[in-house]
């Protein structure tokens, strides 16, 4: 009890002094930290107004779009491809001659010959699904093919399927033979024709969506070429043979990329290119140039829009000894020496290339389209998962890229609606970026797992760069909430936009934030008064010692032992009521005298431990 009453008094003696070093009259380190403070909350204060400016004029920029009907639409991307029909023969007399009624495979005409009640039958190989074979016990050989049927779950969107709805379709044959190695040789065949017809196809449909490029025009005897050897291209080229590097030349109005294969060779037209990026090797093995282009190209069989040429600067080196080498080793120091040399090099190199490249890009006939190789400003980098794997995203002038890992990430800056920084909060170790596009039918781009030390310097680079940005403590399912947009977009903008996302100006908010300010204040008391506050304190406190005081007195009057004669009256009366009178006086006091020591222990005891108290 004395432990907590010292403690209250203590409290309340420390009172005053609390007050007055948050006033800043007596304490030097709280005047330090309340200078820091406000210089913090001045800083935090004009970005938050910068942010409001930002929101008005995003909300004026978003209703103009909406109401024109602009990039709400977007791509449709819902749109079926009609593949053109397969057909193995034209007429009855381009089979060839049936040699057996055996299953044969044309690789010429791309078909395979079934027997069927005693007729060889064609079917075009892009009909069939699978092919397999097994043996039994009996060393039969069985094959089984599985053909494509329209309406089928693995081609519903067959154009074929509506012109032969009357059409009746085989959708299995089983054969039977005894010669396995016949079975085994028909099934590799159909599988190695069927791959290659199915690539071709795909690759045909991939490049009947492309934008027509037009034609490079090399340079002439007047003009050299500028060039760049022995880099590397991503993404490679297709085939099994061994990948080459090869050289990246500038002429007249786009880039030649060649190897020494005839088959292995790029064109990148000037007016194609979006984006355009040197990253020198600092801490990465490559230093490279990467591309972002307008529309699609092909590289090999590959539809891609970012195309990367780049060089290691450092070569695998294995130590053969295997144990570890001394810092001050002439060895180590001499190969670390060369790897820099390498390292300084080869950017030199790419450096040099780059320079030539934006002196040619400078020419009036290329003003138009603006181009200039940007590089990555490694001091706003921050990690991140965009994809599947941690990487390093860097932020440029005018995107936020990360070129190293694949994919590769290029984000423009003036596509850019709104980012949301969610799961923000104490506590949290990481957060996560969600970056909404100006095409509202376009995915939103998550980057997840972002370390929260890395917090302040992306707000500060998003108010900055001007792109809006909110926080939410929790992940938002945002296909549902942009669907609501573009099915709504009159509502979404009388509801203010994106300010449903602006958890600081709610009103509940404030309101909570303001009574939670207040802190703890007495029914009795006047909340503007603070002389009566602390009067009323004192009182309480002075009626609660009064309180506690008489509490001790009573337990101490109860714990009090009884005198010496009540108890020999007891003790009589006890020995009357057992019929023990017989007992002389001498064993009457011996019993007195036991009996009131195990009555008068506890009680002598009792008033000490009280005082204690």
């Amino acid at each position: 009890m004395w432990l907590i009453h010292s403690m209250m008094m203590r409290k309340k003696r420390n009172l005053p002094k609390v007050k007055a070093e948050a006033n800043g009259t007596e304490s030097l380190y709280s005047k330090a930290t309340l200078r820091s403070d406000n210089h913090e909350i001045s800083k935090e204060e004009l970005r938050r107004q910068h942010q409001a400016e930002l929101a008005r004029q995003k909300t004026e920029e978003t209703v103009r779009r909406l109401a024109g009907g602009g990039s709400v639409t977007g791509d449709n991307r819902n749109s079926t491809k009609t593949s053109s029909e397969l057909i193995a023969y034209k007429t009855v007399n381009d089979l060839p001659p049936p040699r057996e009624m055996m299953i044969q495979v044309d690789q010429k005409n791309e078909a395979i010959l079934l027997p069927i009640y005693g007729s060889m039958v064609p079917f075009h190989v892009a009909t069939v699904k699978t092919v397999s074979s097994q043996q039994d016990t009996n060393r039969n050989c069985y094959i089984r093919i599985i053909f494509n049927v329209p309406g089928t779950p693995f081609s519903p969107h067959d154009a074929n399927s509506l012109k032969n709805q009357g059409s009746i379709y085989l959708k299995e044959v089983s054969f039977r033979s005894k010669d396995p190695r016949h079975i085994s040789e028909v099934v590799q065949l159909i599988k190695t024709l069927r791959r290659n017809v199915v690539a071709r196809e795909s690759e045909r449909a991939e490049r009947a969506t492309l934008v027509t490029q037009e034609k490079l025009v090399l340079a002439g005897n007047k003009f050299r070429p500028i060039r760049l050897t022995d880099v590397w291209i991503r993404p490679t080229f297709g085939g099994r043979a061994r990948k080459m590097p090869g050289s990246l030349e500038a002429h007249t109005n786009g880039f030649r990329y060649s190897t020494s294969r005839q088959d292995e060779r790029v064109d990148l037209m000037y007016g194609n290119i979006k984006h355009a990026f040197f990253q020198p090797a600092e801490k990465e093995m490559i230093t490279l140039l990467h591309f972002h282009l307008h529309n699609h190209i092909m590289v090999g069989n590959k539809k891609t829009k970012d195309v990367q040429f780049y060089t290691e600067v450092m070569d695998v080196v294995q130590t053969l000894g295997g144990g570890k080498r001394s810092a001050y080793d002439p060895d180590e120091i001499e190969e670390e020496q060369r790897e820099r040399d390498r390292k300084n090099k080869i950017n030199m190199g790419f450096q040099n290339f780059v320079n030539r490249v934006n002196d040619l890009w400078g020419q009036p006939q290329f003003k138009v389209l603006d181009l200039e190789f940007d590089q990555p400003l490694r001091e706003l980098g921050f990690h991140g998962v965009p994809y599947k794997a941690s990487a390093f995203i860097v932020p440029t002038s005018s995107c936020l890229v990360e070129l190293i890992e694949t994919p590769c990430l290029v984000v423009t800056l003036s596509e850019i609606e709104i980012v949301n920084l969610e799961r923000v909060g104490l506590g949290q170790k990481n957060f996560d970026m969600a970056i909404v596009f100006k095409d509202f039918k376009r995915d939103v781009l998550r980057i997840d797992s972002i370390p929260s030390t890395s917090l302040d310097g992306i707000k500060e680079w998003l108010d900055t760069t001007d792109l809006k940005y909110y926080e939410s403590r929790l992940n938002l399912n945002w296909r549902p909430i942009l669907k609501t947009i573009t099915d709504d977009p009159q509502r979404f903008i009388e509801d203010g936009g994106w300010e449903f996302l602006n958890l600081e100006g709610s009103d509940s908010d404030s309101e909570n934030s303001e009574e939670s300010d207040q802190g703890y204040e007495p029914s009795d008391a006047e909340p503007d008064s603070e002389s009566e506050d602390e009067d009323s304190d004192s009182a309480s406190l002075v009626e609660s010692e009064d309180d506690e005081e008489e509490d001790s007195e009573d337990e101490s009057e109860e714990e009090k032992g009884k005198t010496w004669e009540e108890l020999e009256r007891e003790a009589s009366n006890a020995d009357r009521e057992n019929g023990d009178e017989s007992d002389s006086e001498e064993e009457r006091r011996k019993k007195m005298k036991v009996f009131g020591k195990s009555r008068a222990g506890p009680s002598s005891a009792a008033p000490k431990r009280a005082k204690r108290r």
